[in-house]
């Protein structure tokens, strides 16, 4: 029997709650050797909305899971179709203030790394550098059969050849690329297969119901050994491929800090959790620190 992945979570009455003194974030980043893990919270500044905090998709859209994309040959269909078109919306984001902070925190010297579970590699195009991206990238596609990797934009180009006029107007866009589309704006909707072995393609990204690549894991756990302070930004915490850290850090004394605006399943474990937007809390603690978090473009 195939299990449902976890996609969501209820708050106890009594979790900690929030606050908005940056002053333990700021202390920490100040010390050095803080390790950042990130989730789809940074990024809704960017256009990108979240699973989970007001708004969030979930409330409108069930993810892909792995089972139903290689189960379904409707499904992949289905997926396609939408991913197709929310990557060209997608592919469009820009780094917000909170991506060039963490940016700017580790050209200071400031981070141990940075293990985010978004895939939309916003942290990269702000500037960041050995950013672990926990759950893949949408701007890769793997195949499942020969293994072969290939550029999305590739994959695009193919896609829009084999659908020509493919124009439908989506209800939204959600964090793993997918846009909202009915059945029926879906239609027939053509796959291509690999361009090496004719197999089936997939994102290169870690779909609920997936395992992250044990070898992965086990980088983000060395990372997380070394590290001064584990920072969690902009992540519920809901699925266990980001609690796992958050829980291996308190148990080994490590303090846990959070800055997220609702409450998140690692809050038990956490020194604090700050219940501020993003982009204005971390481009105050680079204020505090001298840090330049400037948008390098000026816009």
């Amino acid at each position: 029997m195939r299990m449902r992945p976890t996609l969501s979570w209820t708050p106890d009455a009594d979790l900690p709650p929030g606050t908005t003194d940056l002053e333990p974030v700021a202390e920490a980043l100040a010390a050095g050797g803080v390790l950042v893990l990130s989730g789809a919270g940074i990024s809704t500044e960017s256009g990108i909305p979240d699973y989970r905090g007001e708004g969030g998709s979930l409330s409108r859209h069930t993810p892909m899971t792995y089972q139903d994309f290689t189960g379904s040959a409707a499904a992949r269909r289905r997926y396609w179709a939408r991913s197709h078109l929310g990557w060209r919306t997608f592919g469009r984001a820009k780094p917000n203030a909170g991506h060039r902070a963490v940016a700017a925190f580790g050209d200071r010297g400031l981070l141990a790394g940075v293990i985010t579970q978004n895939v939309d590699g916003l942290h990269q195009a702000a500037g960041g550098e050995d950013v672990v991206e926990l759950h893949g990238s949408l701007d890769r596609v793997v195949c499942l059969t020969c293994g072969a990797f290939s550029p999305r934009r590739e994959l695009a180009r193919r896609l829009e050849a084999a659908n020509p006029g493919f124009e439908p107007v989506a209800a939204g866009i959600n964090p793993d690329g997918d846009a909202d589309l009915t059945d029926d704006q879906v239609g027939d909707f053509r796959v291509v297969p690999c361009a090496v072995c004719g197999g089936v393609l997939k994102p290169d990204v870690v779909f609920f119901g997936e395992a992250v690549p044990p070898a992965r894991v086990e980088h983000c756990r060395e990372l997380v050994r070394g590290a001064a302070s584990l920072l969690v930004l902009g992540s519920s915490l809901t699925v266990m491929s980001g609690l796992r850290f958050v829980r291996q850090a308190a148990r080994a004394g490590t303090p846990v800090l959070i800055v997220n605006r609702d409450p998140t399943r690692g809050d038990r474990e956490a020194v604090t959790r700050v219940a501020l937007p993003l982009g204005e809390a971390l481009t105050t603690v680079a204020a505090r620190l001298g840090v330049s978090a400037a948008d390098p473009a000026g816009t």
